[in-house]
């Protein structure tokens, strides 16, 4: 019953708030829903606590396995696991809104507890259609989220692509679910698994149905997890949500759908289609997020694109099959979260204080908010690696596995990606708080609010002194985004080899018997994870000290003539990757299909 009651808090507690919440005062709306969702976040640590060890399996409406149908949930390690972060993030996001809003409505906490619901139920659930009614109901009300100023044209503008793009991912993965009961007659991920894996259809190859229905049913994933070239809705979103929100976009929707292709493949697909395919498509979103993001100067979309370049990297671990890199991955994953859930967090507290987020109005304006600028500083290491950080766990565990597979490719990826994006954000850091103020900046002449990125406050009024409740949450998952790697890695690669186990998972919601595999410790201690994060903080200084000197001379690259023949180049070719985001939604739904095309191509070569 705990995985029912996990799920139904949250509704409840949005059902009730959804009808009475008008009525009652601001501060009972607020407690209630942080005592729900601390409510979420401690059944989910029992759960976690009990999963290595016992069956935590429940089947909804007393069906069972016995008759044939049914709708289990399971709650594995990374299943429990992945709930508890979401829990955490939402307790979060909600503590930040506090004193954030001072102005809102019972409908915004409804919202988030419905989407908190969603999530974990997409988690636990163990039912290919329940997995894509979750995951339509979570886009539902993101979707709503997204624009929850709607009073503004550039939040319905966002709003809108992020809800096509959704719904179009969305309608593909169901017709590859409908393929799938079309050949088995069953929704279960166990017992298609069982199925497929006992037709002849086995032996480390599908046929054209199988790997058509796994590539439809991944598009949908893939848009939800912003892989090129289904990226493009992203940045649009982020820069319109409320910031509470993008934590929970970012920190954890965007990684669900890595979770969801891993799940997927393993508890169903494994051993039938290649996972090759999945890491091209990483790696261009690894080195293309990571790109867009330095060439941001919206903290927000930065951040965005950040996460973009951050789950490329998680989907090459993803495809790298086996337990040694999904453990790497789970590290990774955890320590994205924390990190990235703070950076967001603290970019709500600039555009609070200072009404814009854009980086070349705020130069030199943050200094006046030492916890802010410590979040972003520390936030830059995280994003870089810093020992034990999660990401620095995630790097070394999954670059072992990969050499393992001959990846030599993976480590460079790493290190680029992740230098980037940690530049950006320590370019950021470097400008917003250690800068000169806009005014007296002379590659802006002069003239205040010259980087043109002016927005109305998500909140009035705009607070002078930020209250322990915007400062505190964003401090708390830094330094437990910092400290996941201090995690054994005994549990975390018997939790991966789980995971990775289709068998044990169909012994697990059929019969109801825990596996046991045999599992290698993860061990991100090594030679190669620590000079990997030497480099990748050398590489990260030296772009965001080269952007800042840049900047420096912008008066006089504006002038004719002014920039050399790399700097206009480099230019154009920073104009044409703007060009492709263009946020028509005609464009994004092409690149769509052409990525359908492409992943459909790939993996019939592969």
């Amino acid at each position: 019953m705990i995985l029912q009651i996990t799920i139904a808090v949250p509704i409840l507690a949005a059902a009730l708030l959804a009808t009475a919440g008008r009525w009652l005062p601001r501060l009972v709306v607020d407690v209630a829903a942080v005592l729900a969702v601390a409510a979420v976040a401690a059944l989910s640590a029992l759960t976690l606590t009990r999963a290595p060890h016992h069956a935590q399996v429940s089947w909804l409406g007393g069906w069972g396995p016995a008759t044939g149908v049914g709708i289990p949930l399971v709650a594995d390690p990374f299943a429990a696991g992945l709930a508890l972060v979401t829990a955490l993030l939402t307790l979060a996001a909600l503590l930040f809104s506090w004193r954030f809003f001072t102005e809102i409505q019972a409908i915004f906490h409804t919202l988030m507890l419905l989407f908190l619901a969603a999530m974990v139920a997409y988690v636990y659930t163990g039912d290919l259609f329940d997995a894509f009614v979750f995951f339509e109901l979570m886009s539902v009300v993101a979707f709503a989220l997204t624009g929850y100023r709607s009073e503004e044209p550039s939040t319905v503008h966002g709003a809108l692509n992020f809800g096509i793009i959704q719904s179009i991912g969305a309608y593909l993965t169901l017709s590859g679910i409908a393929l799938v009961y079309a050949r088995t007659g069953q929704l279960g991920l166990a017992t298609v698994g069982r199925q497929l894996a006992g037709t002849g259809t086995g032996g480390g190859h599908g046929d054209a149905l199988v790997t058509a229905a796994f590539v439809l049913i991944c598009t949908g994933y893939l848009v939800k997890a912003s892989a090129v070239p289904f990226h493009f809705w992203l940045a649009d979103a982020h820069a319109v949500a409320p910031t509470p929100v993008c934590v929970l976009f970012s920190g954890i929707m965007v990684p669900l759908g890595v979770y969801g292709i891993a799940r997927t493949y393993w508890a169903t697909f494994a051993g039938l289609v290649p996972l090759r395919a999945i890491a091209v498509l990483g790696a261009a979103a690894a080195l293309l997020g990571a790109v867009m993001c330095v060439l941001q100067h919206h903290i927000k979309r930065l951040l965005a694109y950040s996460t973009i370049s951050h789950v490329g990297l998680l989907l090459v671990g993803v495809a790298a099959h086996g337990p040694d890199a999904l453990a790497g991955t789970a590290y990774y994953l955890a320590g994205h979260a924390g990190v990235k859930g703070a950076l967001f967090l603290a970019a709500g507290a600039l555009l609070n204080r200072h009404q814009t987020a854009d980086e070349h109005e705020l130069r030199g304006r943050g200094r006046g908010m030492p916890v802010t600028g410590a979040t972003f500083l520390l936030g830059a290491l995280g994003l870089a690696g810093l020992p034990p950080s999660g990401l620095f766990a995630g790097h070394a565990v999954t670059e072992h596995a990969a050499e393992e597979l001959g990846w030599w490719w993976f480590t460079p990826l790493a290190i680029v990606a992740s230098a980037l994006t940690a530049g950006a954000v320590l370019r950021v850091w470097l400008g917003v708080f250690r800068g000169t103020p806009a005014e007296e900046d002379p590659a802006h002449g002069g003239r205040p609010g010259a980087g043109g990125g002016h927005e109305d406050p998500e909140t009035r009024p705009t607070l002078r002194n930020l209250p322990w409740t915007m400062l505190t949450p964003g401090l708390v998952l830094l330094i437990g985004a910092l400290l996941v790697g201090l995690i054994p890695g005994g549990p975390v690669g018997t939790a991966a080899a789980m995971f990775t186990d289709r068998d044990g998972y169909a012994a697990l919601v059929l019969d109801g018997r825990v596996p046991h595999p045999h599992a290698v410790p993860a061990d991100p201690w090594t030679a190669s994870g620590v000079a990997g994060f030497l480099a990748t903080l050398l590489l990260a200084a030296l772009v965001a000290v080269y952007a800042i000197r840049r900047r420096a001379s912008e008066s006089a690259s504006e002038r004719p003539g002014g920039a050399g023949p790399l700097a206009r180049t480099a230019a154009a070719a920073a104009a044409r990757l703007h060009a492709l985001h263009s946020g028509h939604i005609g464009d994004y739904a092409a690149w769509l299909t052409a990525g359908v095309a492409v992943l459909a191509l790939l993996t019939a070569r592969f």
